[in-house]
């Protein structure tokens, strides 16, 4: 992975997340190994230090790299703690830092912000997502393909974050990022379904190709025992199937729905609220293997996905209380 490709992705996490920097610290090569220094960053401004060198317990960062644990600072506070990675008093200017190891201590991923209160528990588990495919990627040095399929599943996360910049109608920014989705993954359908008030059943709410909804047609109701969107909306877990023989259910709405039975797989609970009220499945008729990247890459749409959905309630709500 060159470092170009780093930087990418940081870039992206700061797109993802809103934030004014991203860095990412891994240990220095042919050091004593007790010091991490600034392997990539990508910021807003021009002051990054890319000199820095930061050792364990040292700082915010030097205490995540101790302790290997996560840190969210909503209200920094330069007189306390410092985070090491700016040149001048740029530093100063930060008022908000979330932090979280790399897997098997292999680093640490941070993000700041200069507005107060920025960063929340969603955006916290979205960068431990980015903090596991980035430590996955230092540790097995992928080969000339795998590389190429990760910058395009990077491009194609840049595309999703522009979404909503570009649409700011709900049809609008679900049927284009579910032809980002099929587009970049190579499987031929995809759908996502929510649940109706009740928990009872759920329905289609979008789709890349017309298969579950009719046009003219009100998209139909599901009980939540039917198919693998209803297993997954029941169990709140993920479903991973690559065309195994084994597998009990390849129909993702139920034998009665029309749809082809699919050999391939994935399906994705959506939790907003602490329930799972919706999920995201790809498929497609013919088996094929799902690299690790991909299984990331479909997580992290999926997340991205619950947040614009969580963003989306809230201005309803909103909205709602100034029309009452």
């Amino acid at each position: 992975m060159q470092l170009s490709h780093y930087d990418r992705i940081l870039a992206i996490l700061c797109s993802v997340l809103n934030s004014y920097s991203a860095a990412l610290f891994l240990p220095v090569r042919g050091g004593d190994g007790g010091g991490y220094c600034l392997a990539s960053g990508f910021s807003l401004g021009r002051s990054l230090d890319f000199s820095a060198e930061i050792r364990e317990g040292m700082g915010l960062v030097g205490w995540i790299l101790r302790h290997g644990q996560a840190l969210l600072v909503s209200n920094f506070d330069r007189r306390q703690n410092f985070l090491g990675y700016y040149k001048g008093n740029e530093e100063q200017s930060i008022k908000a830092f979330m932090g979280c190891a790399l897997p098997d201590g292999r680093g640490a991923l941070c993000v700041d912000s200069k507005r107060q209160y920025s960063f929340s528990e969603q955006d916290q588990k979205m960068l431990h997502l980015f903090a596991d495919l980035l430590g996955s990627l230092e540790e097995n040095a992928p080969d000339f393909a795998e590389r190429a399929q990760t910058v395009k599943y990077y491009a194609a996360l840049r595309s999703i974050c522009d979404l909503r910049r570009r649409h700011s109608r709900w049809s609008d920014f679900l049927r284009n990022f579910l032809d980002i989705l099929a587009e970049a993954t190579g499987l031929d359908y995809v759908l996502f379904c929510t649940s109706d008030p009740t928990g009872e059943h759920y329905s289609v709410e979008g789709e890349n190709l017309p298969l579950a909804i009719k046009p003219g047609s009100a998209p139909p109701l599901f009980p939540m025992s039917h198919g693998v969107v209803g297993w997954v909306f029941r169990n709140s877990a993920r479903i991973c199937n690559e065309g195994s023989e084994t597998s009990p259910e390849k129909y993702l709405l139920g034998k009665g729905a029309g749809l082809p039975a699919f050999q391939t797989v994935l399906a994705l609970p959506l939790v907003l609220q602490s329930k799972t009220r919706g999920v995201l499945c790809l498929a497609r008729e013919n088996p094929l293997k799902l690299t690790e990247a991909t299984r990331d890459f479909a997580h992290i749409a999926a997340e991205h996905l619950s947040l614009f959905l969580e963003n989306l309630l809230v201005k309803c709500r909103l909205r709602d209380l100034q029309r009452g």
